[in-house]
């Protein structure tokens, strides 16, 4: 008699049903991690210093500074989150207790596992950019303009821009080892964060030509320039052609590095 063949869904949902109680366990945990940076920077940039008396200036037609904040705060919020719900467990699960056996071992492709990862990574890191705005639209002493230009354009860039920051979380959880995981805050996140475009749009680099060319390796410069495009068009920003393109670009070839790394690590 054959062996009925392993029920790929069922078996990716058991994998979601762990990660989800892991998340229920430490939900005040990851609360906290999703809205400090947020909340820290909203309040010292459109509260403290209108307050203070100093403005920070915008470009013509803007309203606030916490206009332009708005969308690279979102998209900061997604990419830390999916790259940390991916990487930090992940260094964990392949360190020396190598608990990620128990799942490697059942019977479904290897590539299930990681696939899975970079879908609930990717779940929490739009939850993430959805509990930033509150903090965005209720706290800034400044007037903040912020609409809906295009319900497609903002879907696609939710799911694009969690996918893609899950998807290299996975990458960084293979390529680096456990003992070293912290020095990707540092080396990888903080750059990415400083010349991602959260504080300025893309085409205010037009001053720093040499600059504005280097960035354009940097996902979050996508993430926050098509987020803008959807949530504040008044910005300048760039083509909305050409940030879905290279955000699928950037999710597919990370995803495919991500899952390769994973199964050397696990074989090996």
């Amino acid at each position: 008699m054959s062996k009925r063949p392993p029920n790929l869904f069922a078996s990716i949902l058991g994998l979601w049903s762990r990660d989800a109680a892991v998340l229920r366990r430490e939900g005040l945990p990851f609360f906290l991690r999703v809205v400090a940076n947020p909340l820290l920077t909203v309040f010292v940039f459109t509260y403290v210093l209108p307050r203070s008396g100093q403005q920070i200036p915008v470009a013509a037609g803007v309203t606030s500074f916490a206009t332009v904040l708005v969308p690279g705060l979102v998209a900061v919020a997604m990419m830390f989150t999916a790259i940390s719900a991916v990487a930090l467990p992940l260094s964990i699960e392949l360190g020396a207790t190598r608990e990620i056996e128990d799942r490697v071992l059942a019977p479904n492709p290897l590539a299930t596992v990681p696939f899975a990862k970079i879908c609930f990574g990717a779940f929490q890191g739009i939850l993430s950019g959805a509990l930033v705005f509150p903090i965005l639209l209720i706290l800034p002493a400044t007037e903040v303009t912020v609409r809906v230009a295009s319900w497609p354009m903002l879907v696609t860039m939710l799911l694009l821009a969690s996918w893609t920051g899950a998807a290299l979380g996975l990458f960084l959880g293979t390529a680096i080892r456990p003992q070293q995981i912290g020095l990707m805050f540092a080396i990888v996140l903080t750059p990415m964060v400083f010349l991602g475009c959260v504080y300025y749009p893309w085409a205010s680099l037009s001053a720093i030509p040499w600059l504005q060319k280097v960035v354009l390796m940097n996902p979050l410069v996508y993430m926050a320039e098509g987020l803008r495009i959807a949530l504040t068009p008044d910005v300048p920003h760039m083509s909305p052609l050409a940030t879905i393109l290279m955000l699928l670009l950037l999710a597919m070839t990370l995803s495919a590095l991500g899952v390769r790394g994973f199964i050397r690590r696990v074989v090996d």
